[in-house]
């Protein structure tokens, strides 16, 4: 009889051990929260690099019980939350701003996208640019309007301010101080960049922005950069001072943006991202002559670079290895 109960007891202990190790074996698949866009691509790319692994769609999710990873880009507030067997978030883009400003993200672990060609397309984007401006390509765009033949030489650009010196915005300060611009550059904390004039902290952005022709705004979106380009900070820079926006929209004060612009304390400029994308119809930079508003297309992740640190997170997240690139929620970068 002892040995029996003995049988049944170690019989009944392994297969808790099974079923609980099955359980876990079935929480593997992977959710795409990625809203208003075609995920087909993405969808095929990902299952012929994980045959094994189940592929979801959101809001089409049949067991919320087996999502134990989600990619996530601009997810609708509380989205997540049903996923009670959740491990990780991988942002699937460079920013993660747009995800941190749900209230009810859950607090794991969030990576992002890392694409070393984002950097060389920045560089591209940014170095066309100023030499849009540096040629008054701008005001011949205007004067073909009316039909006004009006040569003029060129703008005396040297001095370039990079607002933001994280990865890109460093490698953006280093690349023109090679073209030979004279380049300062202001972050939230204190930086070294070899031929960059750096500056830090709040105290010291008036000085940074005072020295400056262009204005390049490469700042992540935070609680302390939000609105950080108003009425009182603009007012800081030169008379005519040209201002390009390749960062995240909030940034600016929009109704202060257009009011130097008409003043003329800001001549012109050049804008990759808005408060809301696409920008609406009625929004008045449109109308505006003398801006440029370009579609977010200064910086667009490599597809196939981004489903390969998906792949290699989701890996490691099974694995319990801490996921490359991971963010600072706290920080928001």
């Amino acid at each position: 009889m002892a040995l029996v109960m003995s049988c049944w007891w170690r019989g009944r202990f392994f297969f808790r051990i099974f079923a609980k190790v099955a359980v876990q074996s079935e929480i593997m698949s992977i959710l795409l929260v990625i809203p208003d866009r075609k995920l087909t691509h993405l969808v095929a790319e990902l299952q012929q690099q994980l045959p094994q692994v189940p592929i979801v769609v959101w809001p089409d999710v049949p067991d919320p019980d087996a999502i134990s990873f989600a990619v996530v880009w601009r997810q609708p507030a509380g989205s997540l939350t049903p996923f009670n067997n959740l491990r990780a978030l991988q942002s699937f883009g460079a920013g993660v701003d747009n995800i941190l400003v749900d209230p009810l993200l859950p607090k794991l672990p969030l990576a992002r996208i890392v694409d070393p060609d984002l950097t060389a397309s920045m560089i591209q984007y940014l170095d066309t640019a100023l030499g849009f401006y540096r040629y008054r390509f701008d005001e011949y765009i205007n004067a073909q309007q009316t039909q006004r033949w009006h040569p003029r030489s060129r703008r005396q650009l040297k001095a370039v301010t990079v607002l933001g010196l994280g990865e890109l915005g460093a490698a953006v300060a280093m690349h023109l101080s090679q073209q030979g611009w004279q380049v300062s550059g202001w972050s939230n904390s204190a930086k070294h960049i070899d031929g960059v004039n750096c500056y830090a902290g709040l105290a010291e952005l008036p000085l940074a922005l005072a020295e400056t022709d262009v204005l390049i705004c490469l700042l992540p979106l935070t609680s302390t950069t939000n609105n950080l380009l108003n009425s009182e900070t603009l007012a800081f820079c030169r008379q005519g001072v040209i201002f390009i926006n390749v960062a995240r929209g909030a940034i600016v004060d929009d109704d202060a943006l257009l009011a130097a612009l008409q003043s003329g304390q800001v001549s012109a400029a050049c804008l990759d991202v808005f408060r809301q994308e696409p920008l609406p119809a009625e929004h008045p930079y449109w109308q505006q002559p003398n801006v440029l508003v370009t579609p977010h297309i200064s910086a667009v992740t490599n597809a196939q670079t981004a489903v390969t640190q998906i792949v290699e997170n989701y890996k490691r997240c099974m694995a319990s290895l801490p996921m490359f690139n991971l963010i600072d929620q706290q920080r928001g970068y």
